[in-house]
């Protein structure tokens, strides 16, 4: 027998949980893969694969050996001083050691090493390598208990816990079954294929039979990533041949793969009636009910065509019962949506309004009609200040949450939002109000699309701004990884809004108008620091988000030291960063930027309010003055027209007068006139350079 062999440890189980399968799959085969290398029994490299199906949990190892290398170990005992007495005769504190260890002074090996100023004892020993007979089933059930799986259940009259009854257990290294029990189970060779297509109890001849053995004899693909891949390469080829596409499917496609180990692609149809409900309501229930792929035609308009996935291949005509009665199913769902959406109809959106004071948002904050209200205020001031028609943002503000207490959104919340576009529509209401409708709850996470147009733009940051707002009054403030309430989101919402569209949003001012739009019960209790807290927030979201995107970590912080008030800035003003670092002059002016930091800070509030020129004693003093005011014009006109590179590039004219400055002028000399009057100028000087970032943040990326 080989010492290395492939190594397959299996649970066979009843059907566990769809959406975590992938994550229990890859967790159990990378735990036991850990836990054998961690022993010695299979090298750093070992190729390894995970495999999970709806009724089992499997791992495959090469090159596993039967028993690990010996290991070579050395402790630390005690200083020799102690181990030894003046006659350099063992000590009773150094006999009981290794007498612990069922060794004595005569049959260990010891060795005296320097440390510093003092001489150590250390002992030399060979731990006998693992056996796989004896660690392996240890070690299979240490990578259970570390799955991640929230809740644990019993079944029988065992003591065994696992998230779902588990019936078998192989262990086999090479065509060996390694002995062991797990989960009240003996290990052995034998495995079950498919609930239905299988012909019973399936014997694995070896370890590398696993995969092709379960798939001949028991009509499973137990490799996840290849049960998808088939599910895959059939629903296109379906697909194709109805002359239909196939719309975004990646999510069901991964929760259609941890239900079945068979698949096979059949084809259902619906009455065409049912079209005339809004595709969004037919496609949600056909995919989250039914778990069906809805095919539309070249034009991306929704058919009454949809492509099951079935566990079970059939031959005709036993196939055509999985079809009927798939489509048997599905009608009385389809059927409920289309009455739902008639019965929506023969209301308006807004007289619902009033149903939504009886709606709690937050029972410290008040109701949904409450915040309806405040929403309404908040857009009409951004649209004000925005360019936006300001009737159009109330009014879409004022429909935005109406459709929350319909029939529709009531049985199917995914679709809030959506339904209220249809019914605003169907009300006569504009088609920018029904978009903006829609588009408020954009984006909903990370790469999610904006809303379309201004005034749903307009909605959305106010929907993000009062739920903020509200929320830091009243303390529900993120921490570490708790965020009940996903405000990190909506602060990257209103960020990415302002940013990427973008808009010339003062998110400072937007901040205060949202805190004063709070109940005055919410504002009394508000603490003073309210909106510097919340701006710090959005400040740390904003840095963690540019980092992502590859901006570097001192070029952000430089333009963020400054809070600029309209965040949309931000893009341009990092790319004026990054050009001014290439250029000769940006050390010096980084460098003497962060000295008159210190200087200034060390001053406090010492200087003169206004340089006095008549003070200039040294000819420095005059020459920088004098093109800090002739560059200062071209670095105001850059700035207003937001061209921020060529403000950056022009204030490296005062690179050489700067640095004549600090090599001849004394800043903090004796005489206090002359200092005050220096300080001033550093202010001056100041100022000006630091309107696009703080250059003293980037003395360090300068290279200086």
């Amino acid at each position: 027998m080989s010492e290395r062999e492939t190594l397959l440890v299996e649970l066979v189980t009843e059907e566990l949980p769809p959406k975590a399968l992938p994550r229990l799959g890859e967790s159990f085969g990378r735990g036991v893969l850990e836990r054998l290398q961690a022993r010695g029994l299979a090298d750093a490299d070992a190729p390894w694969r995970w495999f999970a199906s709806p009724r089992r949990l499997a791992v495959q190892v090469g090159g596993v050996r039967e028993r690990a290398p010996d290991r070579a170990k050395e402790e630390r005992l005690m200083p020799v001083t102690v181990a030894y007495d003046a006659a350099g005769k063992p000590t009773p504190a150094l006999e009981k050691r290794l007498a612990a260890k069922g060794l004595t002074p005569q049959t260990a090996k010891l060795e005296r090493r320097l440390e510093g100023k003092q001489e150590m004892l250390y002992l030399h020993t060979v731990e006998a390598g693992a056996l796989l007979d004896e660690a392996l089933a240890p070690l299979v059930a240490e990578a259970i208990r570390a799955l991640p799986i929230p809740k644990l259940m019993r079944w029988g009259a065992g003591e065994a816990q696992f998230v779902r009854p588990v019936h078998r257990l192989v262990m086999l290294h090479g065509a060996r079954v390694v002995p062991g029990r797990v989960l009240d189970l003996e290990s052995g060779r034998e495995t079950l294929g498919h609930r239905f297509m299988s012909r019973g109890a399936i014997e694995l001849a070896n370890a590398e039979a696993y995969e092709p053995t379960l798939l001949a004899e028991g009509k499973v693909i137990a490799d996840f990533a290849a049960r998808r891949a088939e599910i895959e390469r059939q629903l296109h080829e379906k697909a194709a041949a109805e002359g239909g596409v196939l719309g975004e499917h990646a999510a069901l496609l991964d929760e259609v793969t941890a239900l079945v180990e068979h698949p096979t692609i059949y084809v259902g149809r619906f009455e065409e009636e049912f079209l005339s409900v809004p595709p969004e309501c037919l496609i949600l229930t056909m995919q989250a009910n039914q778990k069906y792929f809805p095919l539309f035609d070249a034009q991306g308009r929704l058919t009454n065509r949809f492509l099951i996935v079935s566990n079970m291949r059939l031959s005709e005509p036993r196939s055509r019962n999985i079809v009927e009665g798939n489509q048997r199913v599905v009608r009385p769902r389809l059927a409920d949506a289309r009455f739902f959406y008639e019965q929506d109809r023969k209301e308006r959106l807004e007289s619902r309004l009033p149903r939504l004071d009886a709606i709690v948002y937050h029972n410290r904050i008040g109701t949904l009609g409450e915040r309806v209200l405040r929403l309404e205020v908040l857009s009409g001031w951004l649209a004000e200040r925005l360019g936006a028609d300001v009737a159009l943002a109330r009014r879409a503000a004022r429909l935005a949450k109406c459709d929350l207490v319909t029939l529709m959104v009531g049985e199917f919340p995914e679709l809030q939002g959506v339904m209220g576009r249809y019914y605003a529509l169907a009300d006569g209401e504009s088609e920018i109000v029904a978009e903006a409708i829609e588009d408020h709850y954009k984006p909903r996470f990370a790469g999610d699309a904006l809303p379309r147009r201004l005034v749903g733009k307009i909605v959305a940051l106010a929907e993000r701004l009062d739920a903020l707002a509200g929320l830091f009054a009243i303390g529900e403030i993120p921490t570490g990884e708790k965020d009940p309430y996903g405000l990190r989101r909506a602060a990257l919402g209103v960020l990415r809004i302002a940013i990427e569209t973008p808009l010339p949003l003062d998110l400072d001012a937007a901040i205060e108008r949202a805190l004063v739009e709070q109940p005055a019960a919410v504002r009394a209790q508000a603490p003073a620091d309210t909106a510097e807290k919340l701006r710090r927030f959005f400040d740390e979201r904003l840095r963690h988000w540019l980092r992502e995107a590859g901006h570097a970590l001192d070029a952000i912080d430089a333009v963020l030291a400054l809070r600029p008030g309209r965040i949309d800035t931000v893009p341009a003003r990092l790319e004026a960063v990054a050009a001014f670092l290439e250029a000769p002059e940006a050390a010096t002016l980084a460098t003497a930027n962060k000295r008159i930091a210190n200087l200034l800070k060390k001053a406090g509030e010492e200087g003169a309010a206004h340089v006095d020129v008549a003070l200039f004693a040294e000819p420095e003093e005059k020459a920088l003055f004098e093109k800090m005011h002739a560059v200062a014009p071209y670095v105001a006109s850059h700035l207003e027209n937001e061209a921020y590179a060529q403000a950056l590039t022009t204030l490296a004219a005062l690179a050489a007068p700067v640095d004549a400055f600090f090599d001849r002028v004394m800043v903090l000399c004796d005489e206090p006139l002359l200092r005050a009057n220096r300080l001033a100028l550093l202010r001056e000087l100041r100022q000006l350079m630091n309107q696009v970032a703080d250059l003293s943040v980037l003395a360090r990326e300068a290279g200086a």
